[in-house]
């Protein structure tokens, strides 16, 4: 049986509706509730909560508190999937690489636009891709979203038409050239 770690940090993935203030917020996690609703055999999913904060209230604190639990993960050379809100997403990945070399496993950022178990959530979606892409592509740190799996310093988040595209393809076009494992 493989294993996959997914650690939270929060974002729009893991926001709630606050009944008080009418307002969605990060409150709690709640991804356990919906990895329970995937059929996964043959996969030990491990979850680890670390963060629940929005992502443009990341701080580099934040990051190396992440990067500290992914190495602390990466000893036991299992994929790791993050949950992160998606504004600030693709700069913690830079992060993360800048730091780690010699990946021998992937780590997967994914997020959502909307909440998950909000009506036409796009979480669901990514946390079960994210799951699936850990065991497929090569080592290295990916943005998976919405269909797409992009190297973390080939992605940028295009706010406009609310989707992560290629760098430097924000107008328009696709690219399709992700590693796969041998």
């Amino acid at each position: 049986m493989q294993s996959v770690y997914v650690i939270t940090t929060g974002g729009t993935i893991e926001k709630v509706y606050h009944e008080q203030t009418g307002r969605v917020a990060n409150i709690a996690t709640k991804i356990d509730r919906y990895l329970c609703r995937l059929r996964l055999p043959d996969l030990k999913v491990k979850v680890t909560a670390l963060l629940n904060k929005d992502s443009l209230e990341m701080t580099d604190p934040d990051r190396e508190h992440i990067l500290q639990t992914v190495v602390k993960k990466l000893r036991r050379q299992a994929p790791i999937v993050i949950t992160h809100g998606t504004d600030t997403m693709v700069e913690t990945g830079l992060y993360l690489k800048q730091r780690l070399h010699g990946l021998k496993v992937p780590i997967i950022f994914t997020g959502a636009m909307t909440p998950l178990g909000f009506e036409g959530s796009d979480g669901l979606q990514n946390l079960t891709e994210s799951l699936l892409a850990a065991r497929l592509v090569a080592p290295g740190i990916y943005v998976v979203i919405h269909n797409e799996v992009f190297p973390i310093d080939r992605v940028q988040k295009d706010r406009k038409r609310a989707r992560f595209v290629w760098k430097g393809k924000a107008k328009g076009g696709t690219q399709r050239a992700v590693g796969r494992k041998q």
